[in-house]
């Protein structure tokens, strides 16, 4: 016959039971989190610069270096270069959640992803505020217009400003969460909704179709000739997915934490920020 447990016993093994499920709790999350980043066949990652704080931006320079914004909030975010020596300087400072960065007219516009600050344009040394938004993220340039969306909910927007007469205007309101825009070789300019998991053409008629849904937080696009490049902005398992021109969907990268921004190094290479690890990864088809 089985004796009862006694009222000691059984705090003891209730203790155990939690315990355990503490540990493995821990063990769960430590695992998503250190969980090597895997590439698909055909291709090779690697880190090539470590202890890069919330890296988001990229944008490699004709000399080699390579300018990062560091999305650190309440004024601790900064945009440095690292030189191909590896040295870093510091170029603008004193920023909060430096997202976006886009080269234009010799130098390069970027964006803060809080509220009410401006979106600026650095040229040799000297920082120019262009207008305000409320936490943007996302920029594009073509021609005369800049195209910056705003990474709000549940009511971001997408605007356009115009050099030639700094006017700003809304081209589109009520976007959920947007994070990216981008005009790929087909001709298509393409922003997301992270919060709705999709990517929509922005159109002269309004009607924005969705033509990527089912997407686990997308965040940074990317389009040359492979096809559309996504990265998801999730905490544990982030992939990096690419749309072929057929539609076909591969995963080329998986485990991410928190991936931003991925461009072409210009070294036949791409360059991925993964933010939640601080670090900048170097992809290389094989």
């Amino acid at each position: 016959m089985t004796r009862p447990l006694n009222k000691h016993s059984a705090l003891r093994f209730s203790l155990c039971a939690f315990g355990l499920l503490c540990v493995a709790t821990l063990g769960f999350f430590a695992w998503q989190s250190y969980y090597p980043v895997s590439a698909a066949a055909g291709w090779k990652v690697r880190v090539v610069h470590a202890d890069v704080p919330k890296a988001a931006s990229l944008m490699p320079e004709a000399d080699g270096s390579l300018v990062v914004s560091q999305e650190l909030d309440k004024g601790k975010g900064s945009i440095v270069r690292i030189h191909p020596d590896g040295s870093r300087e510091v170029v603008v400072a004193h920023l909060s959640k430096p997202d976006g960065m886009v080269p234009t007219r010799g130098g390069w516009v970027f964006s803060q992803e809080s509220a009410d600050l401006p979106v600026s344009f650095y040229k040799d040394g000297v920082v120019t505020e262009l207008f305000k938004g409320d936490s943007v993220q996302g920029l594009w340039v073509e021609g005369d217009d800049l195209y910056a969306i705003e990474d709000r909910k549940p009511a971001g927007r997408l605007l356009r400003y115009r050099w030639s007469d700094q006017s700003l205007s809304v081209v589109r309101d009520q976007v959920q969460e947007g994070e990216a825009i981008v005009r790929c070789t087909d001709g298509r300019l393409l922003y997301n909704e992270k919060n709705k998991g999709v990517v929509r053409e922005l159109t002269a008629d309004g009607s924005d179709p969705v033509v990527l849904s089912n997407l686990n937080q997308p965040t940074f696009l990317m389009c040359d000739e492979r096809g559309l490049w996504i990265n998801e902005d999730a905490t544990h398992r982030a992939r990096l997915l690419l749309i072929d021109k057929q539609g076909r969907q591969q995963t080329i990268l998986s485990f991410l934490k928190a991936p931003q921004s991925i461009v072409p190094s210009g070294r036949g290479t791409y360059l991925v920020a993964e933010g939640g690890r601080s670090r900048v990864l170097e992809l290389t088809p094989e």
